[in-house]
């Protein structure tokens, strides 16, 4: 043996003696990676939102839900009959350039009666309409009507013969003199007295109105149902009703039936035997 193999010998037989000599003992703790504590909880509740944040269906309206936001929101195309009335009413008491823009001036080519030319007015019964000459009159000889009414242009003269040369005579300065006339049915397409079955009525052809009261210039009224038979009144209505047997064809009052009680009916339709006056 050679001396480096000797010492080689050594060395290994003074670590076989070491290792033997020292006790093995395990470790402290599990050499396995072990989880740390959480810091933070697995919810906070001050950073979650009240709600979900995913989207949500609305719900299916109704069409009944529907109708009624449209009645809310929409404006209606044509306005009920009174609501029409009183905007054409608000149109007669505007400036006069508003007034001309709206068409309302000379209708049937006389100057004293204002109004409006207007479309042929359709029947919805046979027998009714205007198919000519159709206009919505606002003012005769200076005197106002209650509302604006349709009627044809045969019509129009007619009444406004008769405030010439009827209701301002009667009334003269009493009161002031007339203002206004109280307008109780103009065009309507509907059968006589309303009967079913009955003929069409001349209201239905633009060819009446109906006349209820006249109002004064200092605020009074004269009455067809009040004052009939009232006095100076009473004399006052019964001229007035005297001078439209002539400019119309059919004069009706109280006289003539239930139906006319509380106005004179007045209409341009022709009799054989003249005009007829109850």
């Amino acid at each position: 043996m050679t001396r480096s193999a000797g010492l080689l010998a050594s060395v290994l037989a003074f670590c076989v003696m070491g290792a033997s000599a020292v006790p093995a003992s395990p470790p402290d703790s599990s050499l396995r990676p072990v989880l740390r504590p959480q810091i933070y909880p697995v919810a906070l509740p001050s950073l979650a939102p009240e709600r979900s944040l995913r989207p949500v269906l609305r719900p299916v309206q109704t069409s009944a839900a529907v109708d009624r936001a449209a009645t809310v929101t929409a404006v209606p195309a044509v306005a009920a009959a009174p609501q029409l009335e009183a905007t054409q009413a608000g149109l007669f008491k505007s400036k006069k350039k508003e007034r001309r823009k709206a068409g309302i001036g000379k209708v049937c080519r006389d100057r004293k009666l204002i109004g409006q030319e207007i479309d042929p007015v359709p029947g919805k019964l046979p027998g009714c309409g205007i198919s000519k000459g159709a206009i919505r009159l606002y003012e005769v000889e200076g005197v106002k009507l209650s509302t604006p009414s349709v009627m044809n242009c045969d019509t129009a003269k007619a009444l406004q013969t008769w405030v010439d040369k009827g209701m301002n005579k009667a009334v003269r300065s009493y009161g002031g003199g007339a203002r206004e006339i109280k307008v109780a049915a103009h065009y309507a397409c509907r059968t006589r007295n309303h009967k079913k079955g009955a003929k069409i009525s001349e209201h239905g052809k633009g060819n009446a109105i109906d006349i209820s009261a006249v109002t004064l210039k200092n605020g009074d009224t004269i009455s067809v149902l009040k004052d009939w038979n009232n006095g100076k009144k009473g004399r006052i209505l019964k001229k007035m009703h005297k001078s439209a047997c002539g400019p119309f064809g059919t004069v009706l009052g109280p006289n003539a039936d239930r139906y006319h009680k509380d106005h004179f009916h007045f209409d341009v339709a022709r009799h054989r035997s003249g005009s007829y006056c109850r």
